[in-house]
């Protein structure tokens, strides 16, 4: 169930932002009187699921949820008419208007997906605000995997501040160490203030190590304390149901061993996977004592419920004046941030192009319960990913044909037609390799994860 609303919330969030994206090509080519023949959500090779025809442009849904197109005449794209293009130009041909009006009918659907990222985040600063946990309010401190705590890293520190700049956020602590590779943390210990130095092998460790899951795992994690820890859903055919542990118990310890925080809970079940423990809970004010035994994982089968009343968060609510502002600025936060970590792939050091992942990475971001303001999230920042994707210099994308026009707009020559065919055909056989390539990686995490 979990994993198809994650496929749910995917599907409706690619259908918006694909619909959107084709429009800004189809209102612009209808603003310069050019013929769109075909929209499509979806692709449609053989058949589609639906289609209608209204006016001179056939309107359908495809059966292939991979994106979406609108086809317009006169233009070499990735329907390869050469029929039509062997034919004398017609007026309200693509190829017949002049090239900034191409242009801008190419940097259409960008252009909206970039409006969208910003008009999504204001509208969700509008009507939830902002809450957040700031680091020095972390009062637990840090949980650390082996590879963080192998740099100096210590599960109970307190970060502070990322190469002596202060960090706001808990939340943006692990995305600034990726994206911006701080020197030097500092962390409050004990009490005490220290600096821990980063080496250089550490980013390039964690970027290795999520090219093997969906997703890069935080390596530092916000510390909870372990009472009251009560039982949220429990799974079905888990050893939690066959013993009867039921949602809202309060696990008191196992094995009679008591725990301070949850990762030292956690960390306890890891030794004793496999093996029969007996758990001490409270229910209905009384004691009561199930005996089970744990998953190969050290595992018992339900969804904690960890007590976050002792967090200090900040909470920011804005009127519709102040989200506008506030919301392109957190689009281009987002922009921002994206590049860089797009500009990761390209890095000889770091070698992020071996987490790049398909539509199983993408879909895997979404929360496995349907929350709409997480939806409306995720959405804006696909929305950005889809703009900068499409942007790029590659031919068969928009940006291939806005670099074509550039060309012409500049030297005054417009490229031959054979040209553009075969620069159409190399850029859809490199797509098809990165598209290959990307969910081979997705096969490849599954495999090795199942």
């Amino acid at each position: 169930m979990d994993v198809l609303v994650k496929i749910g919330q995917f599907l409706l969030s690619l259908s918006i932002l694909v619909v959107l994206h084709e429009l800004g090509h189809f209102v612009f080519a209808k603003l310069f009187k050019t013929r769109v023949e075909k929209f499509y959500m979806f692709f449609n090779p053989g058949f589609s699921l639906v289609k209608f025809k209204k006016g001179e442009t056939e309107y359908g849904i495809g059966w292939i949820p991979l994106g979406g197109y609108v086809k317009i005449s006169g233009m070499i794209d990735e329907s390869m008419d050469k029929e039509q293009m062997a034919l004398p130009p017609k007026s309200y041909e693509f190829r017949s208007k002049p090239a900034w009006q191409r242009l801008l009918i190419m940097v259409g659907g960008v252009l909206v997906n970039f409006v969208l990222a910003f008009v999504i985040y204001t509208v969700v600063l509008f009507y939830w605000g902002e809450q957040y946990l700031p680091a020095e309010n972390a009062k637990y401190g840090i949980v650390c995997d082996s590879l963080t705590e192998s740099i100096g890293l210590k599960d109970g520190d307190i970060i502070i501040a990322l190469d002596n700049k202060k960090v706001d956020r808990f939340s943006q602590i692990m995305p600034e160490i990726i994206l911006n590779r701080p020197n030097t943390i500092q962390v409050i210990r004990d009490g005490a203030n220290m600096d821990v130095s980063v080496p250089s092998s550490y980013i390039p460790a964690l970027i290795e190590r999520s090219s093997k899951k969906f997703g890069v795992e935080p390596s530092i994690s916000l510390r909870y304390p372990f009472h009251p820890m009560k039982v949220g859903k429990v799974a079905k055919n888990s050893p939690a149901k066959s013993v009867g542990l039921k949602k809202g118990d309060e696990i008191r310890n196992v094995n009679g061993v008591s725990f301070t925080y949850f990762d030292e809970y956690k960390e306890y079940l890891e030794t004793q996977s496999g093996k029969e423990i007996e758990v001490l809970i409270s229910r209905d004010n009384r004691e009561v004592k199930l005996k089970l035994t744990t998953t190969e994982k050290g595992l018992i089968g339900f969804r904690p419920l960890l007590d976050l009343s002792g967090f200090e968060y900040k909470a920011i609510e804005y009127s519709f004046a102040e989200a506008v502002p506030a919301g392109i600025a957190k689009g281009f936060k987002k922009l921002n941030d994206y590049l860089k970590q797009f500009g990761l792939i390209f890095d000889k050091d770091i070698k992020g192009y071996k987490s790049i992942g398909g539509f199983g990475t993408i879909g895997s971001i979404f929360p496995s319960v349907w929350d709409w303001h997480a939806f409306w999230e995720l959405t804006a920042f696909l929305s950005i990913i889809l703009a900068i994707m499409n942007i790029l210099p590659i031919p068969a994308l928009d940006g291939g044909h806005v670099l074509f026009l550039m060309y012409e707009m500049i030297t005054g020559r417009k490229p031959g037609d054979k040209f553009m065919e075969y620069a159409q055909v190399t850029g859809m056989i490199l797509l098809f390799g990165l598209l290959i390539f990307a969910n081979a990686n997705d096969v490849v995490k599954w495999v090795s994860n199942w």
